[in-house]
């Protein structure tokens, strides 16, 4: 009875692992993206609503690959670093790509 109570404990803990390693965004820097990345995408003749709905899955695909350091740094005034900037794209790429 024990171990099945430990197993259901270990299994949950689990899934619980990489909500814990999702970093939060600083503060504005969420909608700052939102607002950008859907003014950039309307620009390039997306509709609203499909520039909305891959701006929300690319903020999500950030937050949870990336610390909040990292996502600060993708904002950084003085420069972005290349490698942590394609690693941003190629991780909102291979998230946010509709396969079809």
């Amino acid at each position: 009875m024990r171990l099945q109570s430990l197993l259901a404990l270990t299994a949950a803990g689990a899934l619980l692992l990489p909500m814990a390693a999702q970093a939060d965004w600083p503060a504005g820097k969420k909608d700052a993206y939102m607002q950008q990345c859907v003014q950039v995408a309307t620009q390039q003749g997306v509709s609203a609503k499909d520039a909305d709905t891959h701006c929300k899955c690319g903020a999500q695909a950030i937050e949870k690959n990336f610390s909040k350091a990292e996502i600060e740094d993708l904002d950084s005034k003085d420069g972005v670093d290349a490698k942590l900037m394609q690693k941003a794209q190629t991780v909102v790429k291979q998230a946010c790509t509709t396969k079809g």
